[in-house]
């Protein structure tokens, strides 16, 4: 159980760290508009990612 869990982290720590490797000035920008949106509006994507993750878990177990 802690073996899958740590290598989720993992794996999250790689896919976080691509965009700002990849595209530094894009992802700056994407970081100055996500301080503009409502603590709603970040509520609610935060929520549909994890909706997204929980579905995409379920079908490929």
């Amino acid at each position: 159980m802690l073996l899958g869990f740590a290598t989720a982290v993992c794996l999250m720590l790689i896919i976080e760290g691509m965009m700002p490797f990849l595209a530094p000035a894009r992802w700056k920008q994407l970081l100055a508009s996500l301080g503009q949106l409502t603590d709603r509006q970040v509520r609610l994507s935060g929520l549909a990612s994890m909706l997204i993750g929980t579905a995409c878990l379920y079908l490929l177990r």
